[in-house]
């Protein structure tokens, strides 16, 4: 028979509020975007009165890690399931402000009827109503009086039975009585089977990643900075998507404010770039896994809780070394002059825009290239050409589209066993041979999505290779992209629709281009022997019907810097099926050339 490897104990909402204020279980998150809104609170509350179950808590203790004087410290509770729930009694019964998910600072106040019984989420309106109690908190403040509580109410609402009202009073004050099971796991247990639990448990089925115990362990760590380093990597990532976030920390965080943090990313205030907007958990992975070599954010749990992979015991000295090796990767990832290198290396290669950028992972594992190469002192040119190509094939290949931690691990390993340069020149040689290029690309090329990998390749590469516009003289494919270009039909989708085409075969990647607004317009419903008859003939003295090409030999460059068959302009229009064979092949011939010059 398997040992349990949990305990399961009712307490009273009010003790748990007594633990949180006093440490004994730490809600590490406390301090993080609270994502509830406040109909979810007052319902909560509403559950609480009823009599309801709110569901269990789930609280893993961390593992007892030996001192330096051989003593062993037993952790704290952390609560793994449950932060929202508690957080929310936090902010309407003892009236503490929490953070949205907007950083904004908020006070969350419920307001009660006690002759309806009915609670509600205080407004301007409630709060000009009598009847109403318009914020809870004030009832449960340790002075208030429930002889005075009633007093006021009964003199604001003559009408109401003041008995009555005493007794629901005190029965709303009596919700902090109720009680909640906790569900303490085992000290022992590893962070996946922590992981497999909470899935199982929680009846949603909310995916718990590792990032979020990660973030959890540094914020529950005071011993070695550990909130402040939270903090750091919360504020820079809320930074790079809201400059204007910075005074908030100023005027609302002194503490982090005077640490040697804000400093770092005060630069963020001057930025609008949005190329690489990085949430928390790409912070963790790169942080982690250029400056420990690995690539599971289990192992970095594992480290700052001080777990020795060698030995298997749990060592302060560990903890120690893991929270300053993670400062130094954060460090290194808010540097100013790596992120700008990072972002200017992407648009070397071509992907100018936001719309180009699809995997954060691919620029994750780019990032982590970059550190490395600069580690290892690699010349600047040599790190910016393996970035651009580890980027690029890792895209048309999907190598971390299935299970990023797993790829970066292995990657990172191999990296270290076989040498950065080797490495990555091997896998990309073996990921991209010849076969690549002229059978297996133009087969996945085969799709209609508009943001598959391979069609935001092919712009990024007509970006980099400075071609045109389709039918355009003088605007390029970069200031296309720049200024949000049309991506047009070269066969016109109402054209094909009316042939009864399915849309998953006339929106096909192999049938956009990217043109000017202007030609997308003129051309219409146009048959493509129509406007390319009429093209030939704008090129031989016609009428000039779209955009301003006259010649010839120029029009014919223009096509195939869109890869299209030139041979369209001598009246050879093959049929659609064909058509998007024949440009499959050129677009991907197209890719590579590009991928050769990076």
């Amino acid at each position: 028979m398997a040992t349990q490897r949990y305990s399961v104990t009712p307490h009273p909402i009010e003790t748990l509020l007594t633990w949180v204020k006093s440490g004994e279980i730490a809600i590490p998150e406390i301090q993080r975007p609270f994502v509830w809104d406040a109909t979810k609170v007052r319902n909560l509350l509403d559950s609480l009165y009823q009599g309801y179950p709110v569901g269990y808590l789930i609280a893993w203790r961390n593992p007892s890690v030996r001192l330096k004087d051989g003593t062993t410290s037993s952790g704290k509770r952390i609560l793994i399931d449950g932060q929202q729930r508690v957080t929310a009694l936090m902010a309407a019964l003892l009236g503490q402000e929490v953070l949205t998910k907007d950083y904004e600072t908020v006070r969350i106040r419920i307001a009660f009827h006690p002759v309806e019984e009915r609670f509600e989420v205080s407004n301007p309106a409630i709060r000009k109503d009598a009847a109403w109690i318009p914020d809870l908190a004030a009832v449960f403040s340790p002075d208030a009086s429930l002889t005075e509580l009633t007093d006021d109410y009964s003199e604001r609402n003559p009408s109401a039975d003041r008995k009555q009202v005493s007794r629901i009073l005190e029965r709303v004050r009596k919700v902090i009585n109720n009680h909640v099971g906790i569900i303490e796991l085992a000290e022992d247990l590893d962070i996946e089977t922590v992981t497999e639990i909470f899935i199982r448990v929680n009846s949603a089925g909310a995916s718990l990643s590792q990032a979020d115990f990660a973030m959890s362990k540094i914020a529950a760590n005071d011993t070695y900075g550990g909130n402040m380093l939270r903090k750091a990597i919360d504020y820079f990532c809320h930074l790079a998507v809201a400059p204007e976030f910075l005074s908030r920390i100023e005027k609302g965080d002194k503490a982090f404010a005077a640490s040697e943090f804000l400093p770092k990313m005060r630069w963020l205030k001057d930025v609008n770039d949005d190329l690489y907007d990085p949430s928390y958990t790409d912070m963790l992975r790169v942080a982690f896994t250029s400056e420990f070599r690995r690539g599971k954010l289990q192992d970095l749990v594992a480290l700052l809780s001080g777990r020795n992979f060698e030995t298997k015991q749990y060592e302060e000295a560990v903890a120690e070394e893991a929270f300053a090796r993670l400062k130094t990767g954060v460090l290194n990832f808010m540097n100013k002059t790596h992120f700008d290198r990072l972002t200017m290396i992407l648009r070397s290669a071509g992907f100018i825009t936001s719309g180009l950028i699809r995997s954060q992972n691919a620029i994750n594992f780019a990032y982590i290239l970059y550190l490395r190469g600069r580690a290892e002192g690699m010349p600047a040119a040599d790190i910016e050409r393996l970035v651009r190509r580890w980027y690029v094939m890792s895209l048309l290949r999907g190598r971390y589209s299935g299970s990023p931690e797993t790829a970066f691990d292995f990657d990172i390993r191999q990296i270290e066993a076989r040498g950065l340069t080797a490495y990555c020149e091997a896998v990309i040689d073996a990921e991209l041979p010849d076969s690549f290029w002229s059978t297996l690309l133009p087969q996945e090329m085969e799709t209609s999505s508009a943001s598959s990998p391979y069609f935001l390749v092919y712009q990024a590469a007509q970006a980099k290779l400075g071609d045109l516009g389709f039918l355009s003289r003088d605007i390029t494919v970069r200031d296309l992209l720049l200024n949000r270009s049309d991506v047009h039909h070269v066969y016109p989708r109402n054209h094909l629709k009316k042939q009864g085409m399915a849309r998953g075969r006339y929106n096909q990647i192999a049938n956009f281009v990217l043109a000017q607004s202007e030609i997308n317009i003129v051309i219409g419903d146009r048959a493509p022997e129509v406007y390319f008859a009429e093209l030939a003939d704008q090129c031989n003295g016609g009428i000039k019907k779209y955009g301003g090409i006259t010649t010839l030999d120029e029009l014919r460059a223009n096509l195939s810097m869109s890869c299209l068959p030139e041979t369209m302009l001598d009246g050879e229009i093959p049929d659609f099926g064909e058509f998007l064979d024949m440009r499959r092949h050129l677009m991907a011939t197209k890719i590579k050339t590009y991928f050769e010059g990076l």
